[in-house]
């Protein structure tokens, strides 16, 4: 008989506001200003961040307004998969997601997310956004260790966020994904756009301008690790209006707010 091996559990199905869920017990970051993590929220209140979540229908239902059904959405850095799983529940019969996610465990775990949510509009990419197509390294943290998974910088900086544990960055301690641009996709249609990649949304938009030039689509877009100024340059170049919300943008093409106006 073989001796027992111990082993631990990290990931866990949880009944959530947005349906059952696979999260990890241990996402979580404890500061002075408080304690943060996707999956610890899920577990502390049954729901993630509901007002982005919201806001994100609001700018998908509008888009459905103007442009009508088939929507085409797209969640970069969709972590386990919360607004993926809103977004594709919401727009059953007339829409569909395509969700990114780099970290492996992660993705896995978004995956499994949109299979028991019975999720069949939306789709799940392993890979990194970014500028151009390639391969980037990926740290791997320690998914056993009490630390905010989602809030993981993929590449190091002055000002990397301590998540909760220390990443190793070190070539021989990173695995290789996969990262694409979204013009690569060569997608017919764009609706909606959500970039939440931890300190690389410029280079997502640098990657994506194409797609935005042509379909305009509306973008929710983290700003709180990137150059604010350069995103609010990048979209007012491009005919957009900007709406600061928290940590976050909101940006509607003008000939798109003249739409609603109208409506």
């Amino acid at each position: 008989m073989q001796p027992y091996n111990p082993r631990p559990v990290a990931f866990v199905v949880v009944s959530t506001d947005h349906g059952m869920m696979l999260a990890n017990r241990h996402d979580y970051h404890v500061t002075a200003a408080g304690r943060y993590g996707v999956s610890d929220q899920l577990f502390h209140q049954s729901s993630y961040d509901q007002g982005e979540v919201d806001l994100a229908l609001h700018l998908i239902n509008l888009r459905r307004k103007t442009r009508g059904d088939g929507i085409v959405a797209i969640d970069c850095g969709a972590n386990i998969g919360v607004h993926t799983i809103e977004w594709a529940h919401y727009m059953h019969g007339w829409g569909q997601v395509i969700a990114f996610e780099a970290q492996e465990r992660l993705f896995y775990a978004l995956a499994g997310n949109i299979t028991i949510n019975n999720c069949f509009n939306a789709r799940a990419v392993w890979a990194a956004v970014g500028a151009t197509a390639g391969m980037i390294k990926v740290p791997v943290p320690d998914y056993f260790a009490p630390s905010s998974f989602g809030s993981l910088e993929l590449r190091p900086t002055g000002q990397t966020e301590f998540i909760g544990q220390t990443i190793d960055y070190s070539h021989d301690k990173c695995v290789d994904v996969r990262m694409t641009a979204i013009d690569d996709l060569a997608l017919p249609r764009l609706d909606f756009l959500k970039i939440d990649v931890e300190g690389m949304e410029t280079e997502v938009l640098a990657g994506a301008i194409n797609s935005i030039e042509k379909h305009h689509p509306h973008v929710l877009v983290e700003k709180v690790k990137s150059d604010e100024a350069a995103i609010t340059t990048f979209f007012e170049q491009r005919g957009y209006k900007l709406f600061p919300l928290g940590l976050n943008f909101a940006a509607m093409h003008q000939d798109e707010v003249s739409a609603q106006s109208s409506a």
